[in-house]
């Protein structure tokens, strides 16, 4: 129960952060996207969430575990950095975009957007129930094992493809053709994120070698 009241309590501030980073740039609340995508964000987050503080509070606290001061090893921490850096400027530039009408997106793009961050969030969500190990950031605990099931038969990592999925998808909700451009330094850091994870996977969590020898694709079948 206090797990799921601080994962409400990290809610509520992040809805006024989300506030501050779309209404301020756009200077105005008349800015229907900025609505729909937080009102899609939060239930997309509350209820897996909800879920998550009844069934499994132990993986809803890896979740909420989450910054540079999680990691231990330091290149994560820079690339975390970078990523919590990224996604606010995605928004902002977004909600720019919108206000000054660089590159606007039709309503149906802009729903396709929101659809692929609902789409993207339910992926990262899902795949916590499927690993309990499944943390924010990275660590192997005793008596982790490797899961090679669900959506890890698939791709490796599953969980940064609904983090992928959900990235394409902000800047269209928010109105933003531009925006897509700005999340190239965020996918490049999710790229050297997931090669560095896997490195220390190989290293300190049996049987992870072999698995990779069975599922060959990171994040993208017959791609990468």
């Amino acid at each position: 129960m206090k797990t799921g009241l601080q994962a409400v309590g990290t809610g509520l501030i992040g809805l006024v952060v989300f506030g501050l980073v779309l209404f301020l740039p756009a200077w105005t609340f008349n800015y229907w996207q900025a609505w729909v995508f937080i009102a899609v964000f939060t239930l997309s987050t509350s209820v897996p969430s909800i879920y998550l503080s009844l069934k499994n509070p132990a993986a809803l606290e890896r979740r909420m575990h989450a910054g540079p001061t999680a990691e231990t090893r330091t290149v994560q921490k820079i690339i975390i950095s970078v990523a919590l850096l990224s996604l606010p400027a995605v928004m902002i530039f977004s909600a720019f975009d919108h206000r000054f009408g660089w590159s606007p997106v039709p309503t149906a793009v802009s729903v396709i957007g929101d659809a692929l961050v609902a789409i993207g969030l339910g992926i990262a969500m899902l795949v916590v129930i499927q690993n309990s190990y499944a943390a924010a950031n990275i660590t192997v605990e005793a008596g982790q094992k490797v899961i090679s099931t669900g959506l890890y038969g698939l791709v490796r990592h599953p969980m940064y493809v609904g983090t992928l999925i959900m990235m394409v998808g902000i800047p269209l909700a928010l109105d933003s053709w531009w925006g897509l451009v700005i999340l190239i330094p965020g996918m490049i850091g999710l790229a050297f994120r997931i090669l560095d994870e896997e490195k220390m996977l190989k290293q300190e969590l049996d049987g992870y070698s072999a698995y990779t020898q069975k599922v060959h694709y990171r994040l993208v079948p017959y791609v990468w």
